[in-house]
């Protein structure tokens, strides 16, 4: 399908593949959408995969806009046959995903490296933790503002990571990984969608829209703008 940015070798009308991304994210497993698309156009779970894998480039195309504060977390996910830890940085007025970072160990090390990367993508903004041993550390070495987060900036974060974890929950936890010593090119891909997903498209029940996008549309509706504002750039 020439001219479509995303879709130059996809067979499957874009208007499917979007939907198909709009099932997956509001709930249902690759081989649910599978089932779910049967009788419009039929593709494999595999397919809807290689959608989610295609779309991960999306997040580099838009801003967050504004941030003050980041609120850092982390969790733990499976990959193949590892447990990976999460990062996750969340601008709390908004309720906007900053960033994802993957780590096979939890340290200061490692905590250094993601808010250097947060630092130089948003500035020297105040960061706050929970009580972890190895933020403050990392903190000082980068000449950022720490502090603890109180109990409802740490309930915002737990809720957060929550649901990024019931998103995942359809393969429990577990990101299917046969390559070893991969390079988690396809989970930062998945993470790298679903804060696009998330930010602009996915609804918030306590604004009243998605964090960085003021729409009334529809989640489907706004996942098809979203997407043509950035498809013509792409051919």
């Amino acid at each position: 399908m020439a001219g479509n940015g995303f879709f130059v070798r996809e067979r499957t009308p874009v208007a499917v593949v979007l939907y198909g991304l709009y099932l997956y994210f509001s709930g249902l497993s690759l081989r649910g959408v599978s089932k779910a698309l049967e009788h419009i156009f039929p593709r494999s779970h595999s397919a809807v995969w290689l959608w989610i894998q295609r779309f991960g480039c999306l997040a580099s195309y838009f801003k967050v806009g504004r941030v003050d504060r980041i609120a850092v977390d982390e969790t733990w996910l499976k990959v193949g046959c590892d447990v990976m830890w999460l990062w996750l940085a969340v601008e709390p007025y908004r309720r906007k995903i900053l960033g994802f970072y993957l780590s096979r160990t939890r340290n200061i090390l490692v905590a250094e490296l993601f808010l250097a990367r947060l630092k130089k993508r948003y500035g020297a903004k105040p960061v706050y933790t929970d009580g972890g041993l190895w933020y403050p550390d990392a903190c000082r070495s980068l000449g950022l503002s720490h502090e603890v987060y109180g109990d409802e900036l740490r309930s915002l974060m737990e809720r957060l990571i929550q649901t990024v974890k019931d998103r995942t929950e359809c393969f429990d936890d577990y990101f299917p990984c046969r390559k070893e010593h991969c390079r988690l090119n396809h989970v930062k891909a998945w993470l790298n969608i679903y804060s696009v997903y998330y930010n602009l498209v996915r609804r918030h029940t306590a604004l009243g829209a998605p964090p960085c996008n003021l729409t009334t549309e529809p989640e489907y509706t706004t996942l098809q703008t979203i997407t043509a504002k950035i498809r013509k750039p792409l051919t």
